[in-house]
């Protein structure tokens, strides 16, 4: 049980949830059945003063794991007074409430099983990090936490969304991608103190496993690995200091929140020490319809020469492969149980993953060839 020991109030304008779900912590959220029939979202509205209002539905099975959850929350926050339900999942709840004057979201855990468990336990140890530690940008604050019960309540953040979706449909504001990419070269630059985060991306690993599911190819694997030894060695020359990057993890564009006091950052579950250029890398994955925007990251990733573009290529591929594996499960379990067709969409069910698919198979091709260019240069 941990509660932080200082005041924790929220500032004045909003957020929403992330598509099929949503994050947590910012007003005037975006309920994800309230999409236009055609499937795109609408910019999110400034919700600053809106009041909390709804009611919480304590009936049947997913009653009893609200109510459940809510004694958790209880447990390490008495004065937190629930009021609405923003995403129920089948591995966690986020609960939105008020805490005296302050509005807060509780997250608890459902699925215990012991990676959601740990990938719990880094978030609330993250935000214990930040109550001595304060990241170089705008984070919730922490009110309380139990990471026995994987139980975290923080202070619901003010602002829009920088996008509803993991993977927008149209390319975002030029001006809400500046913003964006500011504040993760400002998290990229921080360098919190020894011990505080861990490495959460076995790199060597992970290409093993992607080359044993026959994601990667013996020669993606082969130049991969290359790059990787060519990335140590460097290393190895600066006295082991150089190669690490401070990233969230997690760069999506739903992850962060634009307000007029600065750009919020949410769910730090991920983060971490990482090869230069992750963040980046997630980003340029996700921003596919925004191809001046590609372009800038691209250059941001080489900026520091040849070893950095090097690590951003080799998160390049496996942030590619593992967007890849995802949405050819969600085609197979589309292909399966294709749901409803809503009154007014366009297109057969799933056609927009399929799009999508096709779409992340065309960047891993440019991604593959960029790193075959780089190993023959080496």
């Amino acid at each position: 049980m941990y509660a932080a020991p200082s005041s924790v109030s929220a500032p004045p304008p909003p957020y929403r949830p992330q598509a099929g779900g949503g994050r947590p912590y910012a007003a005037g959220a975006v309920p994800a059945g309230a999409l236009p029939a055609g499937g795109r979202p609408q910019r999110a509205m400034g919700g600053g003063g809106r009041t909390l209002s709804g009611r919480i539905d304590l009936s049947g099975p997913q009653g009893t794991q609200l109510r459940t959850a809510i004694a958790a929350v209880h447990r390490i926050c008495p004065e937190f007074h629930p009021v609405q339900v923003l995403r129920r999942s089948g591995r966690s709840v986020l609960i939105v409430g008020t805490t005296g004057r302050a509005t807060a979201v509780a997250k608890c855990l459902l699925d215990h099983s012991p990676a959601w468990t740990e990938r719990a336990r880094q978030e609330i140890a993250a935000y214990r990090a930040f109550v001595r530690h304060r990241p170089p940008v705008r984070v919730p604050r922490l009110v309380a936490a139990d990471p026995d019960n994987c139980t975290l309540v923080v202070e619901r953040m003010a602002g829009r969304p920088a996008a509803l979706q993991r993977h927008p449909v149209e390319a975002p504001p030029r001006a809400d991608i500046k913003t964006v990419l500011q504040a993760v070269c400002r998290v990229n630059q921080w360098r919190p103190p020894a011990g505080l985060f861990g490495v959460p991306l076995d790199y060597a690993g992970r290409l093993n496993r992607y080359h044993e599911l026959g994601l990667l190819t013996d020669r993606d694997t082969s130049d991969l690995q290359k790059l990787l030894h060519g990335l140590a060695h460097a290393a190895g020359r600066q006295g082991g200091q150089g190669q690490g990057q401070f990233c969230h993890g997690d760069a999506l564009l739903s992850n962060f929140l634009l307000s007029p006091a600065g750009p919020v950052l949410l769910d730090w579950d991920h983060a971490g020490w990482y090869l230069p250029g992750y963040d980046l890398a997630t980003l340029w994955t996700v921003l596919g319809e925004a191809p001046a925007a590609r372009r800038r990251i691209s250059r941001l990733a080489q900026a520091a020469g040849p070893a950095a573009r090097d690590a951003f290529l080799v998160n390049l591929m496996l942030v590619l492969t593992r967007e890849i594996r995802t949405c050819e499960t969600a085609v197979q379990r589309m292909m399966r149980d294709p749901g409803p067709v809503l009154p007014g969409a366009t297109g057969s069910p799933g056609e927009a993953q399929r799009l999508l698919l096709r779409r992340l198979h065309d960047d891993c091709g440019m991604a593959r060839r960029a790193v075959r260019a780089a190993v023959g240069t080496r």
